[in-house]
């Protein structure tokens, strides 16, 4: 089906992409094409060897300097192991075998190539009696040829990961979420919790932010789309993008992110960090902490909502909208003039304001008109492709007024209904009539196909070019 290279540093591997006859899920399959068979069959002998000598998940390396100093030792022993049972080799060929080794005892061995493979969305390892599975962009689910040799060594995986961000997990504490230093996702339990096995699940980071070229590109929505939420974005209502798990809602958020002004203080609050917004922008990024050990020291999604009201934001980017008090807090700044951009679970606009309206959230329906327009974002399960499903503005009564709706049996966005309350506020706000607010959103529909067109897909280009439309517009206005 497929067949590409990957490199990890010096290490070149190969993957093939196959669907066999007796199989209904296509299997990935990686070889390392740079070391010979035999080569790595002594390698493993010199691993087992190297294993016998030092017991790595004794060690504690919670201490970067007692890292360097393991890792250093680590070193010196295979450089031993390599001339005992390689003689032969030059030191280039040395360091680059003890690189390779390094990386499968003190990393996370195979599922580092898997890592830097940026056509993979998730890797998730079910137990070690199960091969590794990845979900990867074009072709979903796969089964793979690698697999974690023992329950031990997906549970030393867990500590590994944890350990580099000061989580711990334990029989006491057998569910962890961690980040990775590359930004990736990871959640990691522990037998009994998991009935088969120890389990990890990592959810890769996007090598490049996600911009609003790229999103049309990918036919997620039309340029005309963007431009209605543009002109919602510039006029400062809020907006919620909604959509069930692995929809796109953050990459969607992220790409609309390349319309805030550069004049104005953003502030992003997430679980984890994973918005990229343009560099030139005032921007404060801003992450939660889960309590040590002991209980102390966690720092809340609601605790920061509170804490960035006090810095004088103009716009508060929210990773995702969980509980009550969060969403009570938020509303009350959208009260107060600062926009608010977040995400919610929810799969499509009538369900996001039944979500916002009820248990456990269970906000009044009079507040719910705070929010100026609802992206639901959708992802067929069965290609894998992410659309954008509705954009709908919220009335004065709290009720939705789909405005786009995308079309599954032409494949095609239409307009639903004329937009009623965006070209009234704007109106009120601005003095701008219905034909001068059209007439914009033409010219920003022009602007972002001439993005598309020039293949700008870098986040800071994207932002930057957006930001000097401001600056012209602003100067045309003088």
């Amino acid at each position: 089906m497929d067949e590409y290279e990957i490199k990890v540093n010096d290490l070149v591997a190969n993957v093939r992409i196959n669907l066999y006859p007796d199989d209904f899920v296509p299997v990935y399959t990686v070889s390392i094409l740079n070391i010979s068979k035999v080569t790595l069959g002594i390698l493993e002998k010199i691993k087992e060897e190297f294993v016998s000598k030092v017991n790595i998940g004794v060690v504690n390396i919670s201490i970067e300097q007692g890292y360097k100093a393991i890792e250093k030792e680590f070193i010196r022993e295979l450089h031993v192991l390599i001339r005992k049972y390689l003689p032969q080799v030059d030191m280039p060929t040395a360091d680059f075998l003890v690189n390779h080794l390094i990386r499968e005892n003190l990393g996370l061995g195979k599922i580092e190539i898997l890592l830097n493979d940026s056509n993979l969305e998730e890797i998730v390892v079910n137990s070690a009696k199960d091969c590794v599975w990845i979900y990867h962009r074009q072709y979903g689910w796969l089964k793979t040829n690698i697999f974690v040799e023992n329950e031990r060594k997906i549970r030393h995986y867990s500590t590994l990961i944890g350990r580099e961000v000061g989580k711990d997990i334990t029989v006491l504490q057998p569910l962890m979420d961690a980040t990775l230093k590359t930004g990736d996702r990871v959640n990691a339990t522990l037998y009994p919790i998991s009935t088969t096995g120890n389990t990890l699940t990592i959810r890769k980071f996007s090598d490049k932010p996600w911009t609003v070229v790229d999103l049309i590109k990918k036919e997620t929505l039309t340029s005309e789309v963007a431009a209605w939420i543009w002109l919602a974005m510039q006029y400062e209502l809020s907006i919620l993008v909604a959509g069930g798990t692995a929809s796109g809602k953050t990459s969607m958020l992220n790409a609309i992110s390349n319309f805030l002004p550069p004049n104005q203080r953003v502030i992003s609050i997430e679980d984890t960090r994973e918005l990229v917004l343009p560099d030139h922008l005032h921007w404060v990024p801003m992450e939660t902490r889960l309590a040590n050990p002991e209980g102390k020291g966690e720092i809340t999604m609601l605790d920061l909502v509170i804490n960035s009201l006090r810095m004088r934001p103009d716009r508060i980017l929210v990773g995702e909208i969980r509980r009550k008090r969060e969403a009570e807090v938020l509303f009350e700044a959208m009260h107060t003039g600062h926009s608010v951009y977040g995400t919610i679970h929810a799969n499509n606009a009538h369900e996001t304001i039944n979500r916002l309206t009820n248990p456990p959230i269970d906000l009044p329906k009079n507040l719910i008109s705070s929010i100026g327009l609802i992206v639901v974002q959708f992802r067929n399960r069965r290609t894998g492709k992410r659309k954008t499903l509705q954009v709908a503005e919220i009335d004065d009564s709290g009720n939705e007024n789909v405005i786009f709706q995308y079309n599954f049996s032409t494949d095609k966005f239409i307009m639903a209904k004329k937009p009623k309350r965006i070209i009234d506020e704007i109106n009120l706000y601005s003095g701008l009539s219905e034909s001068a607010i059209l007439a914009d959103v033409a010219k920003k529909t022009k602007f972002i196909n001439w993005l598309v067109e020039k293949q700008f897909d870098d986040v800071d280009k994207v932002g930057l070019l957006i930001s000097k439309y401001y600056h012209k517009k602003d100067i045309k206005k003088k």
